[in-house]
């Protein structure tokens, strides 16, 4: 007898949110998934709602923040503390804020046409998509082959035989079941591949061309690689530009034509996506001034980026030269999401040599050739274009006339240097780097080459002869103009990692006795191995003492690496550490005005003054002039010319090494394996291209299965929980923050609460939820009397059960986090005896104190002891008991930046607690132990750290979203 095994229940319970398509297969998933995402249209905005049991903070102006929140659609995961919320994002009318006013471009103002081109009349609606019927599939027979073709081929990549095994599985088991008849869904894994191959959307052909040495060969000469033809595969850029642009998905995300963001009370300017910043303006004058039949256009940038990348550590040629382009139509969350918005063009040649020719002059000259003339062919289609405008379907549904232009390219030093034909390590004075000096010209370059011998270019003027950039072929193109900052390889992996860090280390050494210099950079391993859990915080374990560094391992240490410095090095290098990490942290916000750009002037001053302390101590006695420390001087000008950097970075690039490289060869024979890479590439982009068309059409919102009509006792339910949570309405304004509690209660824990009490050893709870009733039921009291004043025979009695949960989710706007393309973030708080089989965890929150007060001084911080609810007179309350932290001083640390408190004791020695309403807390806060000269015991965990230390650091370094609100 076969064991009772689970039956199968089938996904057709329908979400009742609007524009949700997602299936359950049970009512009590659905409630799960609602519980999460439960208000679709409007979340509401914090107000003011704290028990004002704390002192009062000093006034200061408050900052108001309006733009209509966007909805999100993913479910949770309970697994994850950090939740990226990849919801739909919002349309220029929706997103843009009350406090904004936005002008566009008055001439080149993409205007909508038809399809010959013939502008329209204003506020004509686009031309209906020519779709075919509604169940057509095509090529696949319904939406379930489709599916089971983008699980295997797309989501799981399964190998082929294994394909071709599954199918024969399925077969068996019709003919079992008395369906003999009923083929799988696929004959084998070739039909599946057919089958992909016949989709005819994002259908883009891989072409190539050979380059070879032109130059005299010599029957003395013997180098190899002038014997050798090296093969390019590409993709026609325009038709590549034409499916971005026309990607349905990406309709309310794109801006098609130059424009201005300027606050309305202030007038001072929004720099953000691409489109918003100068230089977008600055093209379209140039094209409108040259011929003035250009009014009405669309002034596409097009977006470049290449950057080598190795697929594994084997023997024999493992790593490629992709290039990727994007346009810069497309916000610059879109670019960063992983949705098609930047997709892989061409494999680059890698020529390679023995090492009797590897650093000759010849085959270093070759390979500067080979990769211009190879990008000038590649997008030798896109020149029509350029030079006048070419009707295009647009993912709005209309069509423009759009005119292309090469834009920013996305690459790090050494590929900067390979563009710019440039000589590395620059040949600018060594001892004034950052000095006056004109920028680079292509006229520039050709009056100098007229001038002067080549030995005089490469050791004066840091030109590399014989070579022009690719650039120079293209109408209105400079690259030396177009270089985009890079935030990844020039601040966090370089200034940050390869420079500051190893000059602390280098100082403690160099100051230091050797075994007291081991005990020193140990206690600092020990510091970073000790700050408590965070959201997606990687931990470092064993503090920083691992060889293989990626750009994640990086940008972690930035967020734990200050306060574990403080107090073992001057306190001047502390700061210069504390003013770059700044300088990092603004320039990689989402949205930079006026204001920041003088603020990244005066961080950058202050970052230069205090760093010459690594020159006085003998660290750096040569000084500071180098590449990367150079460019933070252009990241002011880069800023006003392409909008925010965190849209133009490397790291973008890097991200799509991945999907286009590393997944394929992974799948591939590993033979010879570009043949296969390229098809692999062409078929995913076919799948994507495929359930962007149905998701349009609609033939996605379907389970297969026919919708499951819900009992009338569920609707009603469904109905009272969407009315409880609406407090009268939507509320314009941006989310700060709604915090929710976890689906499912804590079981086999006491439910009242003298017993819950007596269980968890907490003496004070009923007090604690008596005062918090007294609250809800006084709302206009003194508020000057400490809650905790209050005599406790004035409190209403609670009798009610009382039910607690593991941890609770906090959704607010972030858009410099990594978050959906609406900006939406979410992250877990977590108070639990034990987390992951080990010690407790209790998490630290931000309350709120006082809205109108910006930064930490209208905030307080609390460590959740308790999170549980409670039923009051037929309300239900989510409530969390926390213990409180206050704040060391009116100011922040004058080293570091950051706030610091200390816990909050009451007369007899026990920390303070209280009873707050869900709704007071903001979102998850991080607290690192102040260490001071002190060394940590070596037994400390990071799982103690919160309650092992007299005063803590509020880290506002532990995500951009926190630099930015915590000051």
């Amino acid at each position: 007898m076969p064991p009772h095994r689970k039956r199968f229940n089938p996904r057709n319970i329908p979400c009742p949110r609007r524009h949700c398509n997602k299936f359950f297969t049970t009512i009590a998933a659905m409630k799960c998934h609602l519980h999460v995402h439960r208000r679709e249209e409007h979340l509401r905005p914090v107000p003011n709602r704290l028990a004002s049991n704390r002192s009062p903070t000093p006034d200061a102006p408050g900052v108001a923040i309006e733009d209509d929140p966007p909805d999100f659609s993913d479910d949770s995961d309970p697994d994850l503390d950090a939740l990226p919320n990849w919801g739909p994002g919002l349309g220029e009318d929706n997103h843009r804020s009350n406090l904004e006013s936005v002008t566009y471009h008055p001439i080149m103002n993409g205007r909508p046409c038809d399809s010959a081109g013939i502008f329209l009349p204003d506020n004509m609606p686009p031309p209906a998509w020519d779709d075919p019927s509604p169940d057509d599939f095509s090529p696949f027979s319904d939406l379930e082959d489709f599916e089971m073709a983008n699980l295997l081929y797309s989501r799981t990549q399964m190998p082929k035989t294994q394909i071709s095994d599954l199918m024969q599985i399925l077969a068996r088991k019709f003919a079992k079941n008395g369906n003999a008849d009923q083929d799988p869904p696929f004959a084998d894994s070739d039909d599946l591949y057919a089958t992909i191959d016949a989709i005819e959307h994002g259908d883009i052909e891989w072409e190539s061309f050979a380059v070879s040495y032109s130059g005299e060969i010599t029957a003395e000469d013997n180098a190899p690689w002038k014997y050798k033809s090296y093969d390019v595969w590409f993709r026609n850029p325009l038709a590549v530009l034409k499916q971005q642009l026309s990607n349905r998905d990406f309709a309310n995300e794109m801006d098609y034509a130059p424009k201005k963001v300027r606050e309305r009370s202030t007038g001072k300017q929004r720099y953000q996506d691409l489109m918003s910043a100068n230089w977008a303006w600055q093209q379209a004058d140039l094209r409108v001034a040259e011929n003035p039949d250009n009014a009405g256009a669309t002034f596409c940038p097009v977006v470049l980026g290449s950057d080598k990348t190795t697929v594994s550590i084997a023997t024999g040629q493992n790593d490629y030269y992709p290039l990727y382009l994007s346009n810069g139509l497309i916000h610059n969350n879109v670019r960063r999401a992983h949705r098609k918005g930047v997709t892989l063009i061409a494999f680059l040649a890698l020529p390679k040599t023995d090492r009797e020719h590897i650093d000759s002059d010849e085959f270093r000259a070759f390979r500067r050739h080979l990769f211009h003339s190879s990008l000038t062919q590649i997008l030798s289609p896109l020149l029509p274009a350029i030079e006048k405008p070419v009707v295009l379907r647009c993912a709005d549904g209309h069509y423009r006339c759009v005119m292309f232009g090469l834009g920013p390219y996305i690459a790090d030093y050494p590929e900067q240097v390979l563009l710019a034909c440039v000589v590395q390590g620059c040949t600018a004075n060594s001892k004034d780097l950052d000095g006056e000096r004109g920028r680079r010209t292509h006229e520039h370059t050709h009056a100098t080459r007229r001038a002067f011998a080549p030995n005089i270019l490469w050791s004066q003027y840091g030109i590399v002869n014989g070579i022009t950039p690719f650039t120079g072929e293209f109408p209105y193109a400079d690259i030396h103009e177009l270089i985009s900052p890079d935030i990844l390889h020039q601040l966090i992996k370089g200034i940050f990692k390869d420079h500051l860090v190893t000059w602390v280390e280098d100082y403690i050494k160099l100051v230091h006795p050797k075994h007291a210099a081991v005990k020193i950079l140990a206690e600092i391993d020990r510091r970073i191995a000790a700050a408590p859990y965070f959201p997606d915080l990687r931990r470092f374990k064993e503090g920083r003492g691992f060889k293989q560094w990626t750009g994640k391992d990086s940008k972690a240490l930035m967020k734990v690496y200050l306060p574990a410095i403080a107090g073992l090095v001057p306190p001047r290098m502390v700061r210069a550490v504390r003013y770059f990490l700044e300088f990092c942290y603004l320039v990689r916000r989402a949205v930079l005005d006026d204001d920041d750009i003088e603020k990244i002037d005066e961080l950058l001053a202050l970052y230069h003054q205090e760093r010459e302390v690594f020159k006085t101590e003998g660290v750096r006695a040569k000084g500071f002039n180098l590449p990367r420390h150079h460019s933070l001087t252009h990241y002011r000008e880069q800023i006003i010319e392409f909008g925010a950097p965190n849209g133009l970075c490397s790291s973008i690039t890097e991200s799509k090494h991945r999907d286009a490289v590393k997944d394929p060869y992974r799948c591939s024979s590993r033979n010879e394996p570009l043949p296969e890479l390229l098809l692999i590439n062409q078929r995913m982009e076919k799948l994507a291209a495929a359930r962007v068309n149905f998701t349009a059409r609609g033939l996605l919102n379907s389970s297969g299965f026919g919708h499951r009509e819900l009992p009338r006792r569920v609707v009603r339910e469904l109905r009272r929980i969407q009315e409880e949570d609406d407090d009268g309405g939507a509320v314009d304004g941006k989310v700060l923050a709604e915090v929710v509690m976890a689906i499912i209660a804590l079981p086999k824990i006491p439910r009242r609460v003298d017993m819950l009490a007596q269980f968890l050893q907490l003496p004070t709870l009923r007090e604690d939820i008596c005062r918090f009733l007294y609250e809800i039921e006084n709302p206009d009291r003194d508020q000057t009397i400490p809650l905790k004043n209050i005599p406790i025979r004035e409190c209403p009695e609670y009798t009610g059960r009382i039910y607690v949960f593991p941890s609770a989710v906090a959704t607010f706007y972030a858009p410099s986090n990594l978050s959906g393309t609406a900006g939406m973030y979410r992250e877990r708080i977590r108070s639990t005896s034990s987390w992951r089989q080990g010690p407790e965890r209790r998490d630290c929150v931000y309350v709120e104190h006082d809205s109108e007060v910006p930064g930490f001084r209208g905030l307080h911080i609390a460590q959740v002891q308790l999170l549980f609810t409670i039923k009051y007179k037929q309300f239900r309350y989510p409530c969390a008991l926390v213990t409180w932290f206050s704040a060391v001083g009116d100011e922040p640390c004058p080293d570091t930046g950051m706030w610091r408190v200390s816990p909050d004791f009451d007369a007899n020695g026990y920390r303070t607690t209280t009873v707050i309403h869900l709704d007071s807390i903001l979102h998850a806060a991080h607290l690192i132990g102040v260490a001071g000269r002190h060394h940590i015991p070596h037994h400390l965990k990071h799982t103690d750290s919160l309650s092992a230390f007299k005063t803590f650091y509020v880290n506002k370094f532990v995500d951009y979203h926190t630099y930015e609100t915590i000051f």
